[in-house]
């Protein structure tokens, strides 16, 4: 379930609403945004035995200060003799969503580069936030979600991830005929990557562990325009309520 992102520069507030949420049912997995904000609301979540999903999360830094949080707060826990077997906390990364930033990027910066090249970005930060992940026995799964393109599912295949594409994907990919072999662990050619490296320094920030400090997550402009469009859908949220609520009388 999904925090109110009306709420994402209020900790206390965030963890208020998780702790609701998961006193719903014993299966809900709670959504608060990858912000320094959130961070902090992730760890203290966990600790008082709620699952969480970061969202609003695009890079290698949002997953790596995520998966610290998240681990803090299972520690807590185990200290004090609370059992975590049953909690499944997992990272987002908004594959499709660092995609269309980089290519906004590339229209307002006039930065050309080969076609295809900005449908990768994604997909290598995923993979090495998988690499990280795994070398540092993170106990948090990551999760591709805001599909573009096949190679959101493709090459992630193989690893110990959570993909859910939508419903209309799942239908195109089970007709796409492409073989679901590991790929997770095959690197993104190296043409790619130095392209996006040395062409985006907002794929910098993106790509390298240290590329971003916590305090600068709510300014990454992936964050910014998703932010904005969430706030938006809660607007039209409370538009459509409204309208239920106390019809127009005019109409």
């Amino acid at each position: 379930m999904q925090t109110d992102p009306r709420l994402y520069r209020d900790s206390d507030a965030l963890v208020a609403q998780a702790l609701e949420f998961d006193a719903l049912a014993l299966n809900v997995i709670v959504k608060i945004p990858a912000t320094e904000t959130g961070i902090r609301a992730m760890e203290e979540a966990t600790y008082r035995g709620i699952s969480i999903n970061a969202t609003v999360s695009f890079t290698v830094p949002q997953a790596l200060a995520v998966a610290e949080a998240i681990e803090r707060g299972l520690q807590r826990r185990e200290a004090e003799g609370h059992d975590v077997s049953s909690m499944g906390p997992v990272c987002t990364i908004m594959v499709g969503r660092l995609d269309d930033w980089l290519k906004a990027v590339a229209a307002r910066d006039v930065v050309t580069v080969d076609p295809g090249v900005l449908e990768w970005a994604g997909v290598a930060v995923f993979k090495r936030a998988y690499e990280l992940f795994t070398e540092r026995g993170f106990r948090t799964r990551l999760l591709s979600a805001a599909f573009r393109n096949h190679m959101h599912w493709s090459q992630l295949v193989g690893g110990d991830v959570v993909i859910s594409p939508p419903f209309e994907w799942q239908v195109r990919l089970n007709a796409s005929g492409i073989e679901p072999l590991p790929r997770i662990d095959d690197p993104v050619a190296d043409p790619v990557l130095d392209t996006l490296y040395e062409k985006f320094p907002e794929f910098r920030r993106a790509y390298d562990a240290d590329g971003m400090t916590i305090g600068e997550f709510q300014d990454f402009g992936a964050t910014r325009r998703t932010l904005r469009q969430f706030l938006a859908a809660c607007a039209d949220l409370e538009g459509v309520v409204r309208d239920v609520l106390l019809p127009d009388p005019g109409k």
